[in-house]
Order: structure tokens, then sequence, then C-alpha cells
């Protein structure tokens, strides 16, 4: 674990250097595809140590950070281009890498929650500093103070546990159900339901990812919103008997959360506005699935996170490419984008397709679990399950259609039809996440 930390470590002083902004993308696609090389074919924890070790469940998502982290260095060409502060946008962008990494990697619940809550700043700074109106500073302080305020009954339920078990290391607490309380059990998953967003404590996401440049919703869709179900993960196995009580009090409130959510991104007209409520529409399934405590419902919302991560990240680089060319991200201007460029609606459809589960994305194998899951736990929330995926296909076909059917608009003449760099990025996001499902035993075997 220590080498992959120690060579992000060592590409800082590269930041110093405005000409290395390509060798350090090269060299974090390099440590991607040799973590790659690291799946772990056993169960249990590996490459243990005082402080970091890691599972299948850490591997996954350390995996999922690089490769985002690569490629938001990839989609901020402008700001290499424009040299807008290029050095230290490289160097948060790799400081927020080594924060997830040992985010995902700690095996104590209080360096977990250090590395948690120090993930935060660099996306801060990447909202603060690259964002594109002022109202930045607003979503800034929204992003800080639902996510702290609500992480300060985690510091107070994990000083418990110490004082309670002596310990804070993840693979002794497990099976110990010693601690009970109302009280407890809701400091210790506030924060984690918080940070995914749960409905009525997601205000913080849209303002946030409306306001981020492109790196900066990247990475809050493709691997802060993991940070949450990743808690609920972890935590579980110390609260599993009074998960079981309070279980049908956070999946009514999720799905029905959701279910509004999905209503509201029917009334959008603003690129990323949607695709922000349509994460927290997503991630409440996730919540769903974690709550049941099933064996199927856990695997199937770590598959969909996985797949959410892909997904809508590559949904913000398409609606960022627009907004390059046309300096706007509503839907009024962005409409009929198929005759301006015909390539990149390609990339709109395939995108859309996973958005909405179509085989053979990732998406679908999170969806059909976590429905059978959800169904399995009780046969009453078919209804609601059903209404749930009929509009999570109706606002993304009306996004699709919406952006590249119809006439285009008229102050608009011609566009640049698309980058090899674009298309890489694309590429890059889609491939993986139809590639993985022929190999679900990564995202599903391992409980």
């Amino acid at each position: 674990m220590l080498k992959f930390l120690c060579f992000l470590i060592f590409l800082t002083p590269l930041c110093v250097f405005s000409g290395f902004w390509w060798l350090i993308c090269s060299l974090l696609f390099f440590v991607s595809f040799v973590y790659m090389f690291f799946f772990p074919y056993f169960f249990c924890w590996g490459g243990l140590g005082y402080i970091f070790g890691c599972d299948l469940i850490s591997y996954g998502l350390i995996f999922l950070s690089l490769w985002i982290c690569v490629l938001m260095v990839l989609a901020s060409e402008s700001v290499f281009r424009l040299s807008y502060f290029s050095g230290f946008f490289i160097f948060v962008v790799i400081v927020l890498t080594i924060m997830l990494y040992c985010t995902f990697s700690s095996i104590g619940l209080l360096s977990f929650y250090i590395f948690f809550e120090s993930s935060l700043i660099p996306t801060l700074f990447l909202i603060l500093g690259w964002g594109y109106q002022p109202e930045r500073v607003q979503a800034g302080i929204y992003l800080l103070f639902y996510t702290l305020l609500a992480s300060l009954p985690l510091l107070v339920g994990i000083l418990f546990v110490y004082n309670s078990l002596g310990s804070l290391c993840l693979f002794m607490l497990c099976g110990n159900s010693s601690l009970v309380g109302g009280l407890f059990y809701v400091c210790m998953i506030f924060a984690f339901l918080v940070s995914m967003p749960m409905f009525m404590v997601h205000l913080w996401l849209p303002s946030a990812h409306v306001e981020a440049p492109v790196s900066g919703s990247m990475i809050l869709a493709g691997v802060l919103l993991k940070l949450g179900g990743y808690g609920l993960l972890r935590v579980f196995p110390v609260l599993f008997k009074f998960g079981f009580s309070f279980g049908i009090v956070w999946i009514s409130l999720s799905l029905v959360g959701g279910l509004f959510v999905s209503l509201v991104c029917m009334r959008q007209t603003d690129l990323k506005s949607l695709i922000a409520y349509s994460s927290v529409a997503h991630m409440s399934m996730v919540i769903g699935g974690i709550m049941t405590l099933s064996y199927w419902g856990v695997c199937s919302s770590f598959a969909l996170m996985v797949a959410h991560g892909l997904c809508s990240s590559g949904l913000f680089c398409l609606s960022n490419i627009t907004y390059e060319r046309f300096g706007s991200r509503s839907l009024l201007v962005n409409k009929g984008l198929i005759n301006l460029m015909p390539s990149m609606a390609m990339w709109w459809f395939l995108l859309s397709a996973c958005n909405m589960a179509a085989p053979p994305s990732l998406n679908l194998l999170g969806e059909i679990g976590l429905l059978s899951s959800l169904v399995s736990w009780s046969w009453c929330l078919m209804f609601i399950l059903v209404l749930l995926s009929f509009f999570s296909a109706a606002y993304t076909l009306y996004l699709y259609s919406y952006s590249q059917h119809g006439s285009f608009y008229s102050g608009l003449y011609s566009c640049s039809l698309g980058y090899v760099r674009e298309f890489l990025l694309l590429f890059l996001h889609w491939f993986p996440l139809n590639l993985i499902i022929l190999k679900v035993d990564v995202t599903v075997f391992w409980v």
C-alpha cells in the first residue's frame, strides 16, 4: 500500500514546472494501470500495516479514485492552455488523490474520519479557485457546513467506540454488537447519509455541482459521494442489530425522496443541475440497498456506486464540452446539438443509455440486484421502485432528446465537432463501465 502512496507524494514537486502537465497525467495513468494488477484475490484484508490496509471494497474504490483523478486532469486542459494557475491546480488534484487513497485504505475509524474530512479541503479549493460564477462562494459554504456539521456526531461516536471497546480497527469491530442505543446509531451514520446525500440533506450537492469546474463535478459525482456509502459499509458491522430496527425509516425516506427528486429532474433546464439531481435519485437506491443489510443489497449497492461514479462523471464531461463551446449550460441554448456536433451525439447516447441502466452496462447489474433485494425485503416497495425506474429512464431520455434533437439555437453558427482528447476522455469513462460486467466478481462476490 505504501509504494503507491509514496509514488503519489513524489509527484507533487513536478507541479512547480509548468511544462510537466502531460508528464504528470501520463504518470497518473501509469500508477492506475499498475494498481490494477494488485487485485486482491482473497476475501480478507491484505497489505496490512498499523494504519493502512486493503480489501475488495477498498480496492474497487481506490482504483475508481485513481481513474477519476486522471480523467480530471485530462478534462481540465483549458486550465493548462490558459495558464490559469495550472501548477497549483495539478497540486490540488494530486493532494486530493492522496487524501482519497488514504481514506479508502484506512483500517482505523479515527484515521478514516480525519482523511474523510480532509478530502473536502482540496474539493473546496477546486470550487472556489476554478468555479465559474461568484455564487461559488455560497456553494462552498454549503458544502462545508452540511458535511462538517453532520460529521461532528460521528467524531463523538468514534470516541465512544474507543472508550467502550478500546480499539478502532475496522476488522476487530466486526460482529461486536455490545454497542447499542438509538442516539449512537444515528451519530454513526448521519454523516455518511449527508455525504451520499440522502433526500432532505441533499441541498448542498446541486449548488456545488453547478458552481464547480468540470474537475470538481467529476470528483464530487465520481468519488466523494461514494465516501458515504463506503462509510456505511464499514460501520454497519458494529450497528448490525440496530440496523434491522431502523432500516425501514431510511429505506422509506430515501426511496420516496428519490421519487420526488426524479420528478424535480423533469423540470430542470440546466444540464449540470439535471445530472446532479439524477445523482441524488441513484444514490437513494444505494442507501435503500445498504439498509436492507442483505447480501444482494450490499453487493449491488457497491456495484451501482462504481457504475454511477463512471457514468455521472462522463455526463458532466459532456456538459462541460458543450459549455466550453456555447458558454451556457441551459437546455434552451444547448438544443439540436446533433446538427452541430454529430460525432458527440453518439457519446451522449451511450452515456445516457448507461445512466438509465441499459445493457450491457454495470448500472444494469447494480439496479437489478437492488430491485430484487428491496422487493425481497418488502414487496410493498414494488410500486415505488417501478415509478423510480420509470422516471429514471424518463429524465434521461428528456436530457438526451431535448439536447440533441430539434432546431439548434439561432445565435450559433458553427463550433468544433470534438477533439481527440475529448473522445479519449469519454471513451475512458464508457469502456470500463461496460467492460466490468464481464467480470462481476470484482463488484459483487466479496461479502
